[in-house]
């Protein structure tokens, strides 16, 4: 798939998806919002094992494109924002640009580098593992514009920070360095060529049980918003269909054999 704003190619298990607007520092206008949308439901579909999310120019994703907001304007806002048309019936068009990768059901890493705003810095939030360029610029933007995180922020963000840095990043709007946004969780990892570092993890999951990574990234799912008791029965409801498959049974017998596991 591709077109003018994302496009997705497959390589060794992995889908790449990347964002195709440099000239606008991939602004997240209606167009983005669409391909970013189908990009996700097709990646969903596939037999990719991982996906890793990226932009390309100078930019991981300036945030929302301001020309496209004036469309907007003299609409009524519950019209625009409450109603549930994606995730089967969990999120907005604008929600769904980042629940969808956190809904995927493979791990998703996203290589930032320059800047992730606003937009871009939700949509980074839907990936499980985030690995950035030490001079990336990381922001919860929305502040800047006179509203409140909207696309998915309020539920990906405080499973990764602080209170406290959660409500300075949203009450200030400011930029944030990649040193810093590491050390409040924001980011999972530094790298000097994030999409490199991000292949190169990529390709190691590649070599893990499909079907162990796809429920370990349910779990972990699962265990963020479910209590003690819940998640104790989950986690061996899982293990039990995933103990003895034949795919299971190829992991172990790969590692006695010192070989990499072959998936079919």
């Amino acid at each position: 798939m591709s077109d003018a704003r994302v496009s997705v190619t497959y390589d060794n298990h992995i889908a790449h998806v990347q964002l195709t607007r440099p000239d606008k520092m991939n602004a997240v206008d209606q167009a983005m919002i669409d391909a970013v949308i189908a990009a996700g439901q097709e990646v969903a579909a596939s037999d990719a094992r991982v996906c890793v999310v990226s932009g390309q120019g100078k930019g991981f994703c300036a945030g929302i494109d301001i020309g496209g907001l004036g469309a907007m304007i003299g609409k009524d806002p519950v019209d625009l924002l409450m109603p549930r048309t994606h995730g089967d019936g969990t999120t907005n068009q604008w929600q769904e640009v980042a629940m969808i990768w956190a809904r995927l059901p493979q791990p998703v890493i996203a290589a930032i580098h320059g800047v992730c705003f606003g937009a871009g810095m939700q949509l980074a939030l839907g990936a499980d593992i985030r690995i950035a360029s030490p001079d990336a610029r990381l922001a919860v933007m929305e502040m800047k514009w006179g509203i409140v995180p909207d696309m998915g922020g309020m539920v990906l963000l405080p499973r990764l920070v602080r209170s406290d840095v959660l409500r300075r990043l949203t009450y200030t709007a400011d930029p944030v360095a990649a040193a810093q946004a590491e050390a409040w969780g924001l980011v999972t990892e530094l790298a000097d060529d994030p999409l490199e570092a991000a292949m190169v993890l990529a390709r190691t999951l590649t070599l893990k049980s499909p079907a162990a990574l796809r429920a370990a990234k349910a779990l972990i799912g699962y265990a963020e918003t479910h209590g003690m008791d819940d998640v104790l029965i989950e986690e061996s409801r899982v293990q039990a269909g995933l103990m003895g498959t034949p795919e299971q049974m190829e992991v172990v017998a790969a590692a006695f054999a010192k070989r990499a596991p072959v998936f079919k």
